[in-house]
């Protein structure tokens, strides 16, 4: 599956965005989706992993009460509802879809691209 990730820009700490991750194929609904993000000089990190169905979600943390991960599978897409952004939530943000594991611990398989959020104070 290739997976194709947009929807990032630039946005003032408070505001929102939605990213979404656009897949090919006709096996998206065999993939658990999740997002990643990379912060400038740090390690990626796990955001929230969506369940098949899209009936199951899994935050981080520091992500789950301002996070929203969905899926739509008649539309082969991935979602990141991101609201009262913060500067510390720079960062080029990735999707990803994997057959293995579930939460910070799922295994990818594929990675997309990544879209850069800037949050600016």
């Amino acid at each position: 599956v290739q997976l194709q990730a947009f929807g990032g820009g630039l946005v003032q700490a408070g505001g929102s965005l939605r990213l979404s991750c656009a897949a090919s194929g006709r096996t998206f609904t065999s993939y658990t989706m999740a997002w990643f993000r990379q912060a400038p000089g740090k390690e990626r990190e796990f955001v929230v992993s969506i369940s098949r169905s899209g009936g199951t979600t899994y935050y981080a943390d520091a992500m789950k009460d301002r996070f929203t991960g969905s899926r739509d599978n008649a539309k082969n897409t991935a979602y990141l509802q991101m609201n009262s952004l913060k500067p510390e939530d720079t960062a080029v943000y990735y999707c990803a879809a994997s057959t293995r594991g579930w939460g910070p611990r799922i295994l990818v398989d594929y990675w997309g691209q990544g879209t850069q959020v800037t949050v600016s104070s």
